[in-house]
């Protein structure tokens, strides 16, 4: 399935004059606050995320996965799908592979698609959490940081080949996230974990590109309970630095202990030049990958202001890696995901119109009540309308879920595909 421009425009019409009106009231309003609408807007248009290939289909959970049908069960048909969400939003030009989930067959056939709908490969991810079917050795006790050497080398000749995939479609980036750890107290020697995945880590980096990123993700607990090898960001951090100055720590705001401060993280990491990416999601216990923005709106601000704080203060920090991390499992993924891409941009939104002066000059002042007042005087602020006039001038929808249901996409996608459809990955 593929949306058409005129349906695009259709879907449009009745709401046209509302939206109007609802951008002069905020366009004017901003104006007379001395923002520059434009470039506000223009950055919001520039502004993409990469969606995950194992995100367009149902999730599950320990006990059951249910599907909505319809899903893509090859990677051709996933990327169509990407298509199908930018095309509404114009906020996803870009799709991040799972290897080996989604190895392609035919790469310029796959890179001729992506093109067509305005596609981009970002990062591409390794697997070594799960066995792969073939496989010689084990990840059962870990992968990069494995007491065994064949294993150890198992794992980093995949993410090599990793590389190698992403290299030929075009993607500038490599994420590493490791399972690795333990389950019961004395099960490994920390150390020695610790010291295996640097050493793996700096073999896989000798592979990559000039022109790439390393990106290397934390994660507190889960699938091991007692210990993981990369624990949290300092850990990432000092095996990025270990690596070398194209590798960086990579951000998922669920891998993170409860009521964690991810927006210092965040600042701190871009202070140091070694925040290479991130992946959206939020979480209410733990990592649950649900909606960005569904649970705690207000630290998904914060976490943006900081970062829209360091684009401008740390050129010593790259351009980042934006990405979904989801799953669905009462919602159909489609719109799962463009409800996330609404919260991310009205974040970021809501970040730009922080007065950064003024927030500096009460710091300054030590008065704590007018850093809240801006803050809160932002965040407070209903920005969709710029949201909407950003999509209008890439060509998109005002209203995308909206538009998605009333153009029966998943109904259209049931009919092309079937209902017994699973798309790869977990």
């Amino acid at each position: 399935m593929k949306i058409q421009q005129e349906q695009i425009s259709a879907a449009n019409k009745s709401e046209l004059t509302a939206h109007q009106e609802n951008f002069d009231f905020l366009a004017n309003k901003l104006t007379k606050n001395g923002y520059n609408v434009d470039s506000l807007i223009s950055k919001l248009a520039e502004f993409q995320v990469a969606i995950p290939s194992w995100a367009l289909g149902a999730g599950g959970t320990r006990f059951g996965r249910f599907s909505f049908y319809g899903e893509p069960s090859s990677l051709e048909q996933k990327i169509e799908d990407v298509g199908l969400i930018h095309s509404l939003t114009q906020t996803a030009g870009a799709v991040s592979l799972h290897i080996p989930w989604d190895v392609p067959n035919d790469y310029k056939a796959i890179k001729e698609i992506a093109t067509s709908l305005d596609i981009k490969f970002d990062a591409v991810n390794s697997n070594t959490f799960q066995d792969q079917k073939n496989a010689k050795e084990s990840y059962k006790y870990g992968s990069l940081s494995n007491v065994s050497q064949a294993v150890r080398e198992q794992a980093i000749q995949h993410n090599i080949d990793v590389i190698n995939i992403g290299d030929k479609l075009g993607s500038k980036a490599l994420t590493v996230w490791l399972a690795d750890g333990s389950c019961f107290p004395g099960q490994n020697n920390f150390q020695t974990a610790f010291q295996n995945t640097q050493n793996s880590l700096i073999d896989i980096y000798k592979s990559i590109p000039e022109d790439w990123k390393m990106l290397i993700e934390y994660k507190p607990y889960e699938p091991n309970f007692y210990s993981t090898v990369i624990q949290d960001w300092g850990a990432s951090l000092m095996l990025a630095n270990g690596c070398g100055d194209k590798a960086y720590t990579l951000v998922d705001l669920g891998h993170h202990l409860p009521n964690s401060n991810i927006e210092q993280i965040v600042s701190i990491l871009q202070l140091k030049g070694k925040l290479g990416g991130f992946h959206f999601n939020d979480s209410k216990y733990g990592d649950d990958d649900l909606t960005a923005g569904s649970i705690k709106p207000y630290a998904l601000f914060l976490i943006f202001n900081e970062l829209v704080y360091g684009m401008k203060n740390n050129p010593q920090n790259p351009d980042l890696a934006w990405m979904i991390d989801a799953s669905h499992n009462v919602k159909d993924p489609l719109e799962d995901l463009i409800q996330s891409l609404e919260a991310i941009q009205e974040a970021y939104a809501k970040a730009m119109l922080v007065d950064q002066d003024a927030l500096k000059a009460a710091q300054l002042e030590n008065d704590v009540v007018k850093c809240q007042e801006i803050l809160q005087g932002a965040f407070r602020t209903d920005v969709r309308p710029l949201l909407e006039k950003a999509r209008l001038n890439r060509g998109g929808v005002i209203s995308p879920i909206k538009a998605y249901r009333s153009l029966d996409v998943r109904g259209e996608l049931i009919r092309e595909r079937g209902k017994n459809t699973v798309a790869t990955g977990l």
